[in-house]
């Protein structure tokens, strides 16, 4: 069995182990979000170790861009990244960074991560690798914070030294040529992914415990090394199979949110927690009907943007010819056809493309939509005795009627969507059972039945 990051640490092994564009600067208006992230599924279909963006508006729900394939691949090291992260640098434009590994072994010693430079992050270039150190052991999950008592930036990373994984920091002007590595954060057992905030001239370190597995905030009035290792200020945000804990304040007002990455029970799930005030230890789990995350998206980083750098990253790269649609009351459930039937079914699942779904003109009525398979080729959506499922195009006016639907604003919340029948009109889909059916329904109907009517339309 290949062993994991997770594993090895938790078992003690892990010590032998485009167009030219204004840049903006660092006042910038920001009003919207960029992810950057690799990805993985629970059997590992969606596996693919370059970097993928995604783009948002509200910073909660995303927008994958170049159809959530990768933008850039390392050509060096193990041909592969993970972790990575984005960086504003003082100049406006975007360093990025990440572990050099695709997870073949976790058990060999590694100094090296992978960097780009970026002016808009719609090309990189000067890729390179550097070496943080020469110790006999790793270098994870690489971030950056400009540290202005210096003048330097700081690279911190994972790493284990004297049978204990803590944080190190190298310090660079240019992220070509490094200092040398120094220990950063040593809180006197095991830690693991690093991620810096900085508030009202406060300084926030977020990190992954293996005392409890759960993420922590320290907090420190300086971002000199050791100054937040006795500054642990929150009980623990969750208890489980969490890591990669990153912060990102709202651009327009004094909201936090703390997303964490999950590898257990399911891989390729993405959590989020909001606060009022990063200041307190006062963490609250969103629902997932408050947020999507890309699709198998992995060890996120996110980053505030200009509307118009938004606007030109989906110029640049696309946004999805595919959609996926969540359930209203069962907000963790997407639709999906599986075996044939349609139904909902508990996100993240293999095979993923199962709930990828293009949205097409009505087969029977341009103004409605029908839902072609993406991975079952000429394969729609339709009902059959007020059951439905995935069948083949067969080109009747029958068929085109039973494959239409029309958008309604949803029966239970009017900013979500309901799908009325075209040739059945008084009837919705709707699941029952977690299977999709069609029933009669209206604004009159049981609130439960309307909730079950109810969906909305994402990536």
């Amino acid at each position: 069995m290949m062993l994991t990051r997770r594993t090895l640490i938790a078992s003690g092994l892990a010590a032998a182990a485009g167009v030219a564009v204004a840049r903006p600067a660092l006042a910038a208006t920001y009003a919207g979000y960029v992810m950057g992230y690799f990805t993985e599924s629970p059997s590992q279909l969606g596996a693919d170790y370059g970097l993928h963006l995604a783009v948002s508006s509200d910073g909660l729900n995303w927008t994958p861009l170049n159809q959530n394939n990768p933008v850039v691949t390392p050509t060096a090291g193990t041909g592969g990244l993970r972790d990575p992260y984005l960086l504003r640098k003082q100049d406006g434009t975007f360093v990025v960074l990440a572990t050099d590994l695709t997870g073949a072994d976790f058990t060999q010693p590694n100094q090296y991560i992978h960097c780009w430079d970026s002016a808009d992050l719609r090309s990189f270039t000067g890729y390179r690798r550097l070496r943080m150190h020469t110790m006999n052991t790793h270098t994870w999950a690489p971030e950056a914070f400009w540290d202005a008592a210096r003048g330097q930036y700081g690279i911190i990373y994972s790493a284990n030294s004297g049978g204990r994984d803590g944080f190190w920091v190298n310090y660079t002007s240019d992220f070509r040529t490094v200092g040398p590595a120094q220990l950063f954060f040593d809180p006197g057992f095991n830690v693991l992914d690093a991620t810096t905030h900085v508030h009202n001239n406060v300084h926030y370190l977020y990190y992954k415990s293996f005392v409890d597995g759960r993420l922590y905030g320290a907090r420190s009035s300086t971002l000199n090394p050791r100054s937040f290792d006795n500054g642990t200020y929150t009980a623990g945000v969750v208890n489980g199979g969490i890591e990669a804990p990153i912060v990102v304040k709202a651009n327009d007002r004094n909201e936090w949110w703390l997303w964490g990455d999950s590898y257990s029970p399911n891989n390729g799930e993405l959590y989020v927690w909001r606060s009022g005030n990063i200041g307190l230890d006062s963490w609250t789990p969103l629902t997932k009907a408050q947020y999507t995350q890309p699709l198998n998206a992995k060890h996120p980083t996110i980053t505030p943007i200009t509307a118009t750098e938004q606007s030109n990253l989906l110029s640049r790269w696309g946004s999805p010819a595919w959609n996926r649609i969540k359930s209203y009351n069962y907000p963790d459930h997407l639709i999906r056809h599986a075996n044939y039937a349609a139904r909902i079914d508990p996100y993240p699942f293999d095979p993923y493309p199962d709930s990828q779904w293009r949205l097409v003109p009505g087969l029977a009525d341009s103004s409605g939509v029908s839902f072609q398979s993406v991975n079952v080729a000429n394969h729609y959506l339709r009902h059959s005795n007020y059951t439905l499922a995935l069948a083949p195009n067969d080109g009747t006016s029958l068929f085109a009627g039973d494959a239409t639907f029309h958008r309604t604003p949803g029966l239970a919340d009017s900013t979500w969507t309901s799908f009325r029948s075209h040739n059945v009109s008084t009837h919705y889909i709707r699941h029952a059972g977690f299977v999709l059916r069609l029933d009669p329904l209206s604004s009159s109907s049981a609130a439960g039945d309307r909730q079950d009517a109810t969906f909305r339309i994402g990536f």
